[in-house]
């Protein structure tokens, strides 16, 4: 304690810092980097890997259900008049009577930025081909890159292509910001490990491929962003901080893959609510993540997780940018051109950045110009001028969650949920034939709820139990994720929240406080704050007793079930 006392902030995360890799996995993108950092990597999480039995580029999740049924349709256009109507703007079928499509488009203030342009009509395609001269893999000697080689992780070893001109060979695997950019002429096929907050296993992405794809993900970003190469990872720790969608069969998962597969010496759980008042220096708040694809609430109370209060939802940023792109198509503003957002990701990554250009919450119609880009196949990349309408509609979605439609993905095999380790307790051993009668597995996903980010938050603190910690969880709201950045979301939430409240409960303030950080960086920074200031590390996972015995929780049983490492993850002792 009295070395706590003398030692500055600045100097214990230097002296303690230098050997924690803080690890932060999404659906959309991982956040890696030391503690020592003051902002992490932001790593799309995906893997392009070449595929010689098809012509062109593929991604492997198009296993999904995007069609919108007809009942679908009317629930959005209704949600889009409830919004159009507190916006004060024409409703959806209003806009030819009303002479709205001829009227001048007005200017989105701060939005229209020449820059954005010239750095758009510099766009080129990954370059998918082996450079013989300068080989991707720079980092760490030759017996580390033949390591990395033999596992898949960093590999950049390909196959011959005789193109007319000279022998290319294709990259084996490309990762990243580079695998999304790679033009759909191209031969790869394109995973995204993690979807909808959880791991992506389906009849077509097993779960060993999925696991596979990840460990070469994070080996890579280790090796080529971080430079830590494989002999030197056993004098590094982990600290992994875990999405509250994930379950244990996937936080087990993933413990695995640090420890076994990527060599750390320890390794420890956070879930990312637990992180986040720390990252922000609070102790109690109830914490709202709005991410790529998924939701969630949580209330944190003295640095424990109400596991009550957990709320999910299985929408996010990603579908506010597809919602945007409806409206502009049902108003006839998009150009001519075939953008299909979950074929090709190089679309989703345009409608991703034109969201967040222009999309915001304030009443009145809000429209602009903007620059639209074809990325058509064997073409090139072409601009368009488009006139953007209701643009502050799609960040509406996030309360009227009816507008975005979020596609459906199909559960995973039956076999994903018998976790075979957990049935070994006695807490397990069950008749499972009983399940079968119903027709349903024995283990399912967390339950999601279809319902808007202020009913989620409501129902949330409201499961927190007493009034006392009602009223601080109402004025201690966290609004994180990348979609926390949106213009007026934080009076936006405040607002629907406040009015929606039970008149019977007493609750007169609620505030959303404002982050320390970047709203997407929060939950990764407070993992670096957890990781450096704990000294006791007795919820810390050694290497070795994880392979060989699994964790012994006092009694000295094996580890069996995911939920004693949940609780001994998040049992931070305060000093």
């Amino acid at each position: 304690m009295d070395y706590l006392k003398s030692v500055s902030p600045s100097q214990l995360v230097s002296e303690r810092g230098s050997n924690l890799v803080i690890i932060n996995p999404g659906s959309a993108n991982i956040r890696i980097g030391l503690a020592t950092y003051e902002t992490p990597f932001n790593i799309p999480n995906c893997i392009a890997r070449h595929n010689t039995r098809t012509g062109n580029l593929n991604v492997v999740d198009q296993i999904l259900n995007n069609e919108v049924t007809t009942s679908q349709k009317v629930d959005r256009e209704r949600a889009y008049n409830t919004a159009a109507s507190l916006l004060k703007i024409p409703f959806l079928d209003e806009s030819s009577s009303s002479g709205f499509a001829s009227r001048k488009m007005g200017r989105v203030d701060g939005f229209n930025k020449p820059s954005s342009t010239k750095k758009d009509s510099v766009f080129t395609w990954t370059n998918v081909y082996e450079d013989k001269h300068n080989s991707p893999t720079s980092s760490g000697t030759s017996a580390e890159k033949s390591k990395a080689s033999s596992s898949g992780a960093a590999s950049d070893v390909t196959d011959s292509k005789d193109t007319g001109e000279s022998n290319h060979k294709y990259r084996k695997v490309i990762f990243g910001e580079e695998a999304l950019t790679i033009s759909p002429k191209e031969p790869y096929a394109i995973h995204h490990p993690i979807r909808r907050g959880h791991f992506n296993v389906s009849p077509q992405y097993s779960a060993q491929q999925v696991i596979e794809d990840l460990i070469a993900i994070l080996d890579w970003v280790l090796l080529e962003k971080l430079h830590i190469v494989h002999s030197e990872r056993a004098k590094f720790s982990a600290v992994l901080i875990v999405p509250e969608t994930f379950d244990s069969r996937e936080i087990k998962e993933m413990l695995t893959i640090v420890l076994r597969d990527l060599r750390f010496s320890t390794a420890v759980v956070h879930q990312e609510g637990l992180a986040t008042t720390f990252g922000n220096g609070l102790s109690t708040a109830c914490v709202v993540n709005v991410g790529a694809q998924s939701s969630t609430v949580v209330c944190i109370e003295d640095g424990a997780s109400l596991p009550n209060t957990e709320k999910i939802l299985p929408f996010g940023g990603e579908d506010i940018s597809r919602c945007l792109l409806w409206i502009q198509r049902h108003y006839q503003n998009w150009p001519q051109i075939h953008t299909d957002v979950l074929a090709k990701p190089i679309d989703m990554l345009m409608l991703n950045q034109l969201k967040e250009s222009y999309c915001e919450i304030k009443a009145g119609q809000l429209e602009t110009v903007a620059t639209v880009h074809s990325y058509e196949d064997g073409m090139p990349v072409v601009p368009h001028k488009a006139n953007l309408t209701s643009l502050n509609v799609p960040p509406m979605g996030l309360f009227y969650p009816n507008l975005l439609v979020p596609e459906v993905f199909p559960l995973p095999p039956r076999e994903w949920f018998q976790d075979y380790e957990n049935m070994l307790e006695e807490t397990w051993n069950m008749d499972f034939a009983l399940w079968d009668s119903y027709g349903l597995p024995p283990m399912v996903p967390k339950k999601e709820e279809k319902i808007g980010l202020a009913e989620a938050i409501i129902s949330s603190i409201l499961s927190a139990g007493r009034i006392d910690l009602k009223r601080k969880l109402f004025s201690s709201i966290q609004l994180i994720g990348g979609v926390g950045s949106t213009k007026d979301l934080v009076s936006a939430v405040e607002e629907r929240v406040r009015q929606a409240i039970p008149p019977t409960e007493a609750i007169e303030n609620v505030t959303i406080l404002p982050s320390r950080a970047d709203p997407a960086f929060v939950p990764w920074k407070g993992g670096a704050l957890l990781g450096v200031l704990d000294f006791a590390r007795e919820a810390w996972v050694q290497r070795k007793e994880w392979m060989e015995n699994g964790i012994n929780i006092g009694s000295g049983k094996k580890y069996k079930d995911s939920f004693y490492i949940q609780g001994q993850a998040m049992s931070f002792i305060h000093s």
